[in-house]
């Protein structure tokens, strides 16, 4: 490795995953995540016990990507961090960490856009897509639709107006008597289940845009009727509804995106996320993909959920650009791609 070279250390703690990651040169070196379980029992993501288990983890998953990087921390050119956006406290842990890191070793910082971070983990490894792209980034807080036309360049051409379908999913199936996060198990479920068992609705909205509240609603109402007559009907149909739940998302997801590629004309098509990992999505993208003649991106596993290695992957390109941050940034709870 040159004296040029650029390394950076990204650290990721937006939700409940604390992550750091070390990328030299725009090779990704490491990814080292610590998730958080106490959620589990919640039913939900708790922000304050988040932010105390990110306070637990950091300094241990920066010190363990730093050393199996194999490059000493004098050598780091910069710092990147998740600026937003994601739970207040949360962010707070890893931005204060960033500066403090930043100042000690006299190095510039750099703020990452969590969605734009996302999308980027697809740069990660090849192959890569190529500009323009339309990527779906679909996670448990957000649903969008992207027109990606450089690295730093993003224009979000539709999103949910409500819920995301993350959210959709971890609440229907907390409705089925699953625990959370419950949108990985009616993904499991579904696998032994008939699509087309039970109906729910395919909520059509304007333009590009997304609703996802609707079905939660028509599949509360869907059981309350069922178990008046049938108390056992959830357990003896579970593979079935989590197979139909997850036909009506995926579906709902699909109509805008093949609308978004014909509208635009773009052929290189991209999925990122969290709810990217869900096979019922995947496997259906694929075949549509195959069949439309697209170029489809779908990244390992380990990129999908939150991770360090997808912001030090922007960190990269905003460090190319000379995109500093300076040092009394804020976290963003909210923050537009």
């Amino acid at each position: 490795m040159g004296t040029n070279d650029i390394f950076i250390l990204a650290i990721e703690s937006s939700c409940d995953e604390t992550s750091a990651a070390v990328i030299a040169d725009g090779k990704v070196l490491n990814n080292i995540v610590a998730t958080q379980s106490v959620h589990e029992k919640y039913g939900g993501v708790v922000p304050e016990l988040a932010s105390r288990a990110h306070q637990e983890n950091l300094i241990p998953v920066v010190q363990e990507a730093i050393l199996s990087s194999g490059i000493s921390k004098d050598q780091l050119s910069a710092v990147a961090f998740t600026r937003g956006p994601g739970l207040m406290g949360s962010l707070l842990v890893g931005v204060s960490f960033a500066k403090a890191f930043a100042f000690a070793k006299k190095i510039p910082l750099i703020e990452v856009n969590h969605m734009n971070a996302h999308i980027l983990a697809h740069f990660i490894e090849d192959p890569k897509p190529n500009f323009p792209f339309i990527c779906l980034t679909v996670s448990g807080g957000h649903t969008q639709l992207v027109l990606v036309k450089s690295h730093l360049e993003m224009e979000v051409i539709g999103e949910t107006q409500d819920d995301a379908v993350g959210e959709a999913f971890d609440k229907t199936a907390k409705l089925l008597g699953l625990p959370y996060p419950g949108g990985p198990l009616i993904d499991k479920y579904a696998k032994e289940g008939n699509p087309k068992a039970f109906q729910f609705p395919i909520t059509r909205m304007p333009e590009l845009n997304y609703s996802f509240s609707g079905i939660k609603t028509a599949v509360l109402y869907f059981l309350r009727d069922q178990l008046k007559d049938n108390p056992k009907f959830i357990e003896e149909n579970l593979a079935d509804l989590c197979a139909s739940i997850q036909y009506s998302l995926v579906e709902m997801l699909l109509i805008k995106l093949k609308a978004a590629v014909k509208q635009y004309g773009v052929k290189e098509v991209a999925i990122a996320g969290g709810v990217s990992a869900n096979s019922g999505l995947r496997d259906t993208l694929t075949q549509l993909a195959g069949q439309k003649g697209w170029n489809l991106y779908i990244p390992k596993f380990e990129y999908c959920t939150d991770n360090a290695a997808m912001i030090a992957m922007a960190a990269h390109y905003k460090y190319l650009k000379g995109e500093f941050s300076s040092m009394d940034v804020a976290p963003l709870a909210k923050m537009k791609i």
